[in-house]
């Protein structure tokens, strides 16, 4: 069987040879048209700290590629930083570029005839955009992270962005001079690397390490250390291979793939973001998986890391600890694993788990031992009822109330709730409801942790709840709820919430609820009229048409 399978329709015959002619422009000689094409898509942009460091890692990709027999071909993709958009009106375009980055590697692998796909990625949408394409075109793929960003330090903490977000409620309370604002701002990001706890980018390079579509321990590696270039050059050795064997994403990313990845989220302590980006990529591979999936996984896998944002510790520490493969060997031995599931290097989980101990070392406590969990079950809980017939997702651990009931306080956008929390118009037991900031309705089911950073840094994380058809940051905790769907655009019933209305969020019982007659609700319905949209062309407007519910992933080529 030829190497270049694909990519012999564009370098074979003489009717290729204008095609042979332009590759010969790029560094193609005679002996190179035999090999396969793999392409090679960098993340790389001094747009994020997440991002900056990825040039060097596609460079020792790219040589690593060519000494393994393989012709690589570089492009770039987009990205969109969501600690430097957030709170803005730019942070709409965050989710959207998911799909923007999936459909550009998707256009250039399937239009150049690839024969395999590296994509190195290091911020929250182009991780889940480049798995995302991935999934589509099922051609042999590997994914590298640039890695995560080592802690900042300040009066004996470590500190992450999330610091920077939380000093401003603090200051905004009276709890923090500006200048120690100021020294926090300073320290937060001290180099290149995405988010140093486990938030959105973190978590999902964890899940894609669990799901066998990259490296062992390649996850929670630092961007500027040099085993994260080490890993990036063995990952493309691990891909030519993997193109010769015609492994393909089909045969990795299964039903047991996916249960795997969401056993090791809820165990690390991941993102709300996990949820979303896995029901879409488990659509681009055509595998089924819902709301519900997490649930019946949550109710039997404990968490295991104390990991910020709720926890402690950062993830190079947890890295430090034994990283993902720790996690998942624990997972393994106690039947919570699928050890069949196969990885990119051809071997299956617990193939490659077999030296890995069953339990933690002793000399560490970011990794609890089994019998001494962080919470008996998992953290992302999925609650229905009439405020989110689709479901809503919450993130509950490090929440001191898991039931509360209070009055609404109504806001039809993030700006408007952010500045009455910082005008101190929030009080203890209070619902806050952000609304029409979902996929359709913002479009682009903004993050919110501009306010709820500024919930937490008032001293009301345990006091006052939040619900949202919008998401939010990995850096987020609290009693928060997003991804409530239907979205207030659509007409669900979030729209409906009148101020002061009585609203209970129950964790124990996944109960999301609108405390009003069910003949009042239906009142209500029948004069809600839809918003206008708020964009009429571009990017915004597009996605607008096109996007589906988050309880589908928000995805945007679901036309049923």
């Amino acid at each position: 069987m030829p190497e270049n399978i694909r990519s012999q329709v564009v370098t074979q015959g003489v009717k290729r040879t204008p095609n042979r002619a332009m590759l010969r422009a790029v560094g193609f000689q005679d002996d190179d048209f035999t090999k396969p094409i793999v392409g090679l898509a960098s993340g790389y942009s001094t747009i994020t700290p997440c991002n900056m460091g990825i040039g060097a890692l596609a460079d020792r990709a790219e040589a690593s590629l060519k000494a393994a027999g393989a012709m690589p071909q570089l492009f770039g993709t987009i990205t969109i930083s969501d600690g430097i958009s957030m709170g803005t009106e730019g942070m709409k375009y965050s989710l959207v570029s998911r799909e923007v980055i999936a459909d550009s590697i998707e256009t250039v692998c399937q239009g150049q005839s690839l024969d395999g796909v590296l994509a190195i990625g290091g911020c929250d949408k182009n991780m889940p955009g480049a798995m995302i394409a991935m999934a589509r075109m099922n051609i042999p793929a590997l994914f590298v992270y640039g890695g995560t960003i080592k802690p900042g330090h300040y009066n004996g903490q470590d500190l992450t962005v999330v610091s920077a977000f939380e000093a401003v409620g603090q200051h905004s309370a009276g709890n923090l001079p500006e200048s120690e604002l100021l020294e926090v701002e300073r320290r937060a990001c001290p180099g290149a690397g995405s988010c140093g706890g486990m938030f959105t980018a973190n978590t999902m390079s964890s899940a894609f390490e669990a799901m066998g579509m990259s490296l062992m321990y390649s996850s929670t590696m630092a961007a500027e250390d040099d085993e994260k270039a080490d890993s990036t050059a063995e990952s493309a050795k691990v891909l030519v291979e993997a193109i010769r064997q015609q492994i393909l994403p089909q045969a990795i990313l299964t039903r047991k793939a996916f249960e795997n990845a969401i056993a090791v989220i809820m165990a690390i302590g991941g993102s709300t973001n996990a949820v979303l980006h896995l029901l879409a990529i488990a659509h681009a591979m055509g595998v089924p998986l819902t709301l519900d999936d997490f649930e019946t996984i949550r109710a039997r896998v404990p968490v295991l890391c104390d990991l910020k944002p709720s926890g402690r510790f950062v993830t190079t520490q947890l890295h430090q600890a034994g990283g993902i493969p720790q996690v998942m060997k624990m997972l393994l031995v106690q039947g919570l694993l699928h050890g069949d599931a196969l990885t990119i290097t051809g071997k299956t989980i617990a193939e490659q788990l077999a030296d890995v101990p069953a339990e933690p070392r002793t000399d560490q406590e970011v990794i609890r031992p089994w019998t001494k969990p962080m919470y008996a079950q998992g953290h992302l809980a999925v609650l229905k009822g009439n405020l989110a017939s689709e479901g809503a997702v919450a993130k509950i651990t490090g929440v001191k109330n898991p039931c509360i009931t209070g009055p609404a306080r109504v806001f039809d956008s993030e700006e408007d709730c952010l500045q009455a929390i910082l005008d101190k118009q929030i009080q203890a037991g209070d619902i806050i409801v952000v609304r029409y900031e979902g996929p359709k309705g913002g479009p682009g089911m903004r993050e919110m942790l501009a306010p709820t950073s500024a919930i937490i840094g008032a001293g009301l994380g345990d006091s006052v709840g939040l619900i949202t058809d919008g998401r939010f940051s990995g850096g987020t905790y609290g009693m928060v709820v997003g991804h409530v769907a239907p979205e207030a655009a659509v007409g669900g019933a979030i729209a409906l919430v009148q101020e002061g209305d009585s609203i209970t969020i129950d964790a124990q019982q996944r109960l999301l609820q609108l405390n009003i007659p069910e003949a009042e609700l239906a009142q209500r319905r029948s004069q809600w009229t839809p918003p206008t949209p708020r964009y009429t062309q571009g990017t915004l407007a597009k996605y607008a048409k096109l996007v589906s519910s988050s309880s589908r992933g928000a995805v945007t080529d679901l036309f049923e």
